[in-house]
């Protein structure tokens, strides 16, 4: 028998497909909603609207005692004794003169003046490029207020001979101790582990003793050398060129230039070069400097290149002078640190920079270029008979003038004393890497107690 016949009813059958159409539609409506109606998230901030709303860098200075900064500068010019790393005659800080700079004119010292001139910008209220905020709560950095270069070269100088490198009786090294102690204990540090605090250590040897310690925060340096370490590890097998980035990186750091020695020559001032290529300086120096010697026996016997042996002293700074301003170009190979104060007294003297140099770190990179004003030469190359003094000499003058025509150009962005110059770029280019330095301190924030994470990275 076969089944009944089931019979749908045109209205019912109407109904049913209104049903299947209502709920099509509801469906709709529903992810329509959700669309409209979710949460958006917040678009990304690019790194001026997040972090400088009036176009300024906020900086917060950190609570230190005054003998850690311009108490000491009291304190240096209260010294009757000459450094005693150079001949008395050759200080020309002691005994004071009645109305002394306000940092050491001492070249030793003063090639490292940034911390002055930086700290004076923020006792300033500020510049075009920074703004001083009173709560470190409102604040992108956080600037320690610690003279370190100077608390050094006055351990050098006048401290116990051999007693920089050991801490029982090195007062140096009790300055850095109260300086980290004191802003290592303040909320701020505790914040962000540091990674937003900025110490000033131009100085190579700068707070020699707690490196370790302030290896997060935002360093200001002249260069990374000094700073790199072997690693034992792979000098055990015979791989000792292979260096570790154990404190110091481009991605959190700020090269500084020196503060140059030798004054500033106007382009309307250049007279003729008769000599290629000058260089004045020590002919032994460690390290990466070795070089220096050898490129001196190269190039020593050559008519047109002088290379002189001496010291910035009253003698020195003249014979650097006249150097420096007669010559076309003046070599800048590696001492003990790959850079040093000679580039910017070039700069000054409109003497073409011929660095030679496989690993130098330059200030203001990305803000300067400067292939614009300097010939960069390889070691290999360098060491290459008659290839250097080859290879100037086909420079033509017009190129030469250009390049000078630029030397005049970039000279204010070295100076410190300037309203825009060394100083602002240095804000600036700090600046600059809060993106990334603000990234490492919500990192830091997350990390749980316990974590331990080595410091080693290579970023060049």
């Amino acid at each position: 028998m076969p089944p009944p016949v089931c019979k749908i009813w045109p209205a019912a059958a109407a109904m049913k497909r209104l049903a299947v159409v209502a709920v099509s539609i509801l469906l709709l409506l529903l992810s329509l909603s959700f669309l409209f109606l979710r949460p958006i998230s917040p678009p990304l901030l690019n790194s001026r609207q997040a972090f400088e709303p009036d176009g300024r860098l906020r900086v917060y200075v950190a609570d230190l005692p005054r003998e850690l900064n311009y108490g000491l500068l009291d304190r240096y010019w209260s010294l009757t004794a000459a450094d005693s790393r150079i001949p008395a005659s050759s200080d020309p800080d002691h005994p004071a003169p009645h109305n002394h700079p306000p940092y050491p004119e001492n070249p030793l010292i003063k090639q490292y003046s940034a911390e002055y001139w930086l700290l004076a910008s923020l006792r300033a209220a500020g510049t075009a490029a920074v703004r001083v905020v009173a709560d470190w709560r409102d604040a992108d950095v956080v600037f320690v207020p610690f003279f370190a270069t100077l608390s050094a070269e006055m351990e050098l100088g006048w401290g116990a001979k051999g007693a920089f490198r050991k801490r029982d009786g090195n007062e140096d090294y009790a300055r850095q101790r109260e300086a980290v102690d004191r802003v290592t204990a303040q909320p701020a540090w505790r914040r962000s582990g540091g990674r937003d605090h900025i110490f000033v250590l131009t100085d190579p040897v700068a707070m020699w003793h707690v490196r370790t310690e302030i290896a997060p925060a935002i360093l200001l340096v002249v260069d990374f050398g000094g700073w790199y370490k072997l690693d034992s590890k792979t000098a055990s097998r015979n791989s000792s060129h292979m260096i570790q980035h154990t404190q110091v990186s481009l991605l959190k750091d700020v090269i500084v230039p020196y503060t140059h020695l030798l004054p500033t020559l106007p382009l309307s001032d250049n007279k003729d070069r008769p000599t290629l290529l000058y260089f004045k300086g020590a002919k032994h120096r460690h390290r990466g400097g070795l070089v220096r010697e050898k490129i001196w026996d190269l190039l020593g016997n050559e008519p047109d290149i002088v290379m002189e042996e001496g010291f910035p002293n009253a003698t020195g700074r003249e014979q650097s002078i006249k150097g420096m301003r007669t010559s076309e170009f003046c070599l800048h190979p590696a001492g003990d640190t790959p850079t040093s104060c000679r580039i910017f007294d070039a700069i000054a003297s409109l003497c073409i920079p011929v660095i030679v140099s496989d690993e130098v770190e330059l200030p203001f990179e990305g803000m300067v270029d400067y292939t614009e004003f300097s010939i960069f030469v390889s070691v290999s190359n360098a060491m290459r008979p008659k290839w250097l003094t080859n290879y100037l000499r086909n420079i033509s003058k017009q190129h030469k003038d250009e390049f000078r025509r630029n030397l005049a150009r970039v000279q204010p962005i070295f100076e410190y004393d300037t309203s825009d110059g060394a100083v602002n770029y240095i804000w600036k280019k700090i600046h600059q890497k809060l993106p990334m330095i603000q990234e490492a301190v919500i990192r830091e924030k997350r990390k749980p107690d316990g974590t331990s994470i080595p410091l080693r990275c290579h970023c060049t």
